[in-house]
């Protein structure tokens, strides 16, 4: 049995077995307090499916200080008391509305220009709300893993940055993590005016991807910041989704299994008796005069809320901002899927449509990070994971509209899977918000492979979106590429480079080649660019045969 119930700032979906399980959970000595509670508790939902607490709320994302989307129907929604009117005003608009039976209430606003001048909003329902220094602008939400949750306090001249990290008019909002399978409708944030302090803490990539725009556009800025680091695609998706797309089956069933069979309070249990043991190895060490004793057990991680989870994520993480408006999203994940890459060609143009169905704002701009070099780098060519994952990322290009992606082969760092500088990786994600969604002409494109000819024992391939041409960086010839013949064994390739938008490319011992590959690698040892003027991006890795992939069927 499940109710609905406003309890404080939103409506929560409650198993009434949950009850039960945390009282049988909690120690003996607090059962007389809890079971009170408890009977007190679930006598109010039963007494009625909904409870409230007789004053309008709203969101945590909107507020004070908040940014609205320029030129856009906003929608501003809350809760009050069931069948409540609710009047919403805000520079010169007002809109009239009336609470459901559940509470929930929802007003569209007419479209604004971008202003700087602050606006307020007040809100009368069965109380009154009074929101202010509210900004109209642009609005970009910044997702993913950790290297779009990697802090700007922790990058490339964080000293720099923080210090010159004064805008008023760039406003930011983080979301929580919380995984869970039942969608939320709130979250414990707010919205803050940019100051060193803030941006510190806020996502690198993000604030630096919002101050570009800000400076540039001369508007207002808002990021909303939801990334959870480690968090697998599926996570980020509904589940009923996945479960229609066959690639994700593999993933589906293992998580069926898990769910089955995982057991957080045993683990718990385990844990904090080996604990209990350490500390007192720990004690009687200390009362010997020794030193401590290593081995101390780590904490458990509970599965079931965690980032890997389907549908935790689109549930805990986004599912509250659904709906508010927003220009795009920019995205860097990847990572967590490497060993899934196949299956990442559909899993991951499955997420961005199922957010794009949610928001209903059509085909609103999406941008990615491609994954940085990492790892060791080979001897020889050898098939690796994250080459089929920079593949899948880039094959969403073609199957989407209105998308982009940003290519960082060249920013990584072999050892660290998180590459500090930050600034690359912002600035070729605003190229192509600022190309493609603002009317700015600049480079934004990538250079992608677009043909190959054979040619005795020379592959001539052709590279689309060159720019003013390609460009070879650090040494005078094309670096990174590998051939075969038709034993499928690649090796090193020499090459140069043959007009504006070719490279020629052959291997002492191939005489009959049949595939090319280029930057093929976990961490490929790469250098071919577009150059436009002082602008370079570079080529974006690829392959021209369709061999099987090793991450096929995972």
């Amino acid at each position: 049995m499940k109710k609905t119930i406003l309890f404080m700032d939103c409506y929560l979906t409650i198993p009434l077995s949950h009850f039960v399980l945390a009282l049988m959970k909690s120690n003996p000595s607090d059962w007389s307090r809890n079971l009170n509670n408890a009977c007190l508790f679930l006598f109010v939902i039963l007494a009625t499916s909904h409870v409230s607490f007789s004053q309008i709320k709203t969101p945590a994302v909107i507020g004070n200080n908040m940014v609205l989307q320029q030129n856009h129907k906003n929608p501003i929604w809350g809760w009050d008391s069931p069948e409540e009117s609710v009047i919403l005003e805000i520079a010169g608009q007002s809109h009239k509305t009336k609470a459901d039976s559940n509470g929930y209430w929802k007003v569209i606003l007419d479209p604004m220009k971008a202003s700087t001048s602050p606006k307020k909003m007040t809100i009368q329902g069965s109380s009154s709300l009074t929101y202010e220094n509210i900004l109209i602008g642009e609005v970009w939400l910044c997702s993913g893993q950790s290297n779009m949750g990697w802090a700007l306090g922790n990058s490339d001249d964080a000293d720099l940055e923080i210090m010159t990290a004064n805008y008023p008019n760039l406003r930011l909002i983080s979301v929580p993590q919380v995984g869970t399978q039942e969608p939320q409708i709130n979250f414990n944030g707010r919205w803050e005016i940019t100051t060193p302090e803030v941006a510190k803490n806020f996502s690198a990539v993000g604030y630096l991807f919002g101050r570009r725009l800000h400076l540039a556009l001369g508007v207002p800025i808002g990021l909303i910041d939801n990334a959870w680091g480690g968090s697998a695609c599926e996570a980020w998706i509904p589940r009923d989704r996945l479960n229609k797309l066959p690639v994700a089956k593999p993933y589906m069933d293992q998580w069926s299994e898990t769910e089955k069979t995982f057991d957080y309070n045993k683990l718990l249990a385990t844990y904090e008796e080996k604990l209990k043991k350490w500390q007192e190895k720990s004690q009687t060490a200390r009362k010997d005069g020794k030193s401590q004793p290593g081995g101390r057990p780590r904490a458990p991680r509970n599965q079931m809320t965690g980032q890997h989870r389907p549908a935790n994520l689109y549930n805990g993480v986004l599912n509250p901002i659904i709906g508010y408006g927003i220009k795009g999203a920019i995205w860097y994940q990847g990572e967590s899927n490497s060993n899934r890459a196949h299956a990442y060609r559909e899993v991951f143009p499955l997420m961005i449509q199922s957010w794009r169905d949610a928001w209903k704002q059509g085909y609103f701009p999406f941008y990615w990070v491609q994954l940085a070099d990492f790892q060791n780098e080979q001897d020889e060519p050898i098939s690796e994971n994250w080459p089929e994952l920079r593949e899948a990322q880039t094959f969403t290009l073609d199957k989407l509209k209105n998308v982009g992606e940003a290519v960082i082969i060249d920013v990584g760092e072999g050892r660290d899977i998180h590459p500090r500088n930050k600034q690359i990786v912002a600035n070729r994600l605003v190229r192509n918000a600022l190309n493609k969604d603002y009317g700015i002409d600049i480079p934004s494109q990538s250079p992608r492979y677009q043909s190959m000819e054979i040619k005795g024992n020379k592959i001539i391939l052709t590279i689309s979106d060159v720019g003013q041409g390609l460009y070879c960086f650090d040494v005078r010839d094309p670096v990174g590429f590998a051939i075969c013949g038709k034993n499928q064994k690649f090796v090193w390739a020499q090459a140069k480079l043959r007009g504006k938008n070719q490279v020629e490319v052959w291997a002492e011992g191939i005489e009959n080649p049949v595939a090319a590959r280029y930057a093929w690698s976990d961490n490929p040892v790469c250098n071919l660019y577009r150059k436009d003027g002082s602008v370079t991006l570079p080529v974006t890795p690829f392959r021209t045969d369709n061999f099987p992939m090793i991450t096929k069927g995972l």
